[in-house]
């Protein structure tokens, strides 16, 4: 059987598909069965449009928390607080274990850190002369 690499410069969300498929197929034989679903938070002004918020997904008793945005002009008012709290009550009534997320170190570090969230990994010099952390927090 032949095969070739094929590099796109714009891949589309059937070729996404076309990936995940077989990950799916395996995860579904060796892991309990589970559903991905999202988490999406909007964080609105008062015109109604969107100004920042959460978004992510749990799957496999875990929430992973993919984006978090907060408008510099709401910061340190406990909007970025309410968002988490609202996630992860969020996943804790889908059964979720705990939450993980990353970061880098120009970013929130201190603010997970303050949530109760605690580093489990780093690339040191990602992006070059700063690091991304990853982070966690087990439910209790």
């Amino acid at each position: 059987m032949t095969h070739r690499l094929l590099s796109l410069d714009k891949p589309t969300l059937d070729d996404r598909e076309a990936i995940v498929a077989p990950l799916r197929a395996y995860n579904r034989e060796h892991a309990a069965p589970t559903e991905m679903l999202p988490v999406a938070i909007l964080l609105q002004d008062e015109q109604g449009q969107t100004v920042g918020g959460l978004w992510g997904r749990t799957l496999f008793d875990w929430l992973y928390i993919e984006l978090l945005a907060v408008p510099e002009y709401l910061r340190g008012q406990d909007v970025g607080t309410s968002l988490m709290r609202k996630a992860e009550e969020i996943a804790r009534e889908r059964g979720c274990v705990g939450a993980w997320l990353d970061t880098f170190a120009f970013q929130a570090r201190g603010f997970y850190e303050r949530l109760g969230y605690s580093v489990f990994g780093e690339i040191p010099d990602h992006p070059v002369g700063s690091a991304r952390y990853f982070l966690r927090k087990r439910f209790d």
